[in-house]
């Protein structure tokens, strides 16, 4: 049996992910978030659950030692836990950027590192890190949300090299607009200043990312993204990056295509 163990699974993505994994009969399913009475339900669909909190170091070792006791080693990491605030470069306040970096970033690449010895040691292992097609473009009042996914995107890029000659795969999960309730997280952080000089910009962007991911065409339901972790962790062969939801290839695509500045000029028209 392979274990896998999943971050944030009490919503959106890390949910649809767990329950799909926890159907199949060749997975030992980790289940984890902050309060385990979040996720008690998973427990009744075959997912074995455990308290973790990516912002604490005593949390994650605790939860890799616990899988390690029962299985020698966790064979899959799917690095999931996350979320976004958006605001303004200027008037972000600063604590709450670490912190997010804090979710984002360092408590992925922690629980990476513990990890890592146990399957050096079995000769095999697979890390899933979900970024966001946010890793590969940026818009206006997301900077530090995507700066934190571009570091995940670059820690990925790094790892992936430096762990192979171990046996081990690094996979980096690119969702675009996913239904999850990302855009009312992130909207409520945006006001920092509602008289300050970036309220305009503030309420456009706002509106407009209300307006895409009520857009069924442009959002899709988390269990797309389930399907794509399913395939990142049990094929034999993965993919370094997997892009979800056809709108959002399209724009890592034309962001490619278009370079800087007529990027910028496309966003001017969408956010003006």
């Amino acid at each position: 049996m392979t274990t896998v163990l999943i971050t944030g699974t009490s919503s959106g993505i890390g949910r649809a992910a767990a329950a799909r994994l926890a159907r199949r009969r060749d997975l030992t399913v980790y289940a984890t978030a902050r309060k385990l009475t979040a996720i008690a339900d998973l427990a009744d669909a075959g997912a074995r659950t455990l308290p973790l909190d990516v912002t604490d170091e005593a949390s994650m070792a605790a939860a890799v030692a616990e899988i390690e006791s029962r299985h020698g080693q966790v064979d899959v990491l799917v690095n999931n836990a996350g979320y976004g605030e958006y605001g303004p470069i200027e008037e972000a306040d600063l604590d709450r950027v670490r912190a997010q970096f804090e979710t984002n970033v360092f408590g992925p690449a922690r629980l990476t590192q513990l990890v890592l010895p146990g399957m050096r040691r079995a000769g095999h292992g697979r890390i899933v890190n979900i970024s966001s097609m946010g890793g590969r473009l940026v818009f206006p009042g997301g900077g530090y949300y995507h700066a934190s996914k571009y570091a995940v995107e670059a820690v990925s890029d790094a790892l992936r090299q430096e762990v192979r000659p171990f046996g081990i795969d690094v996979t980096i999960v690119e969702p675009g607009l996913i239904r999850t309730g990302f855009e009312a997280i992130a909207g409520e952080s945006l006001g920092t200043r509602p008289d300050g000089p970036y309220r305009d910009m503030v309420a456009t962007v706002d509106a407009a990312m209300r307006k895409s991911y009520a857009n069924r065409l442009l959002a899709a339901p988390p269990e797309s993204v389930a399907a794509v972790i399913e395939r990142a962790v049990t094929t034999p062969r993965p993919r370094t990056r997997y892009v979800v939801t056809a709108a959002a290839k399209a724009m890592v695509h034309t962001r490619r295509l278009l370079g800087g500045r007529a990027f910028d000029a496309v966003n001017r028209l969408q956010f003006r």
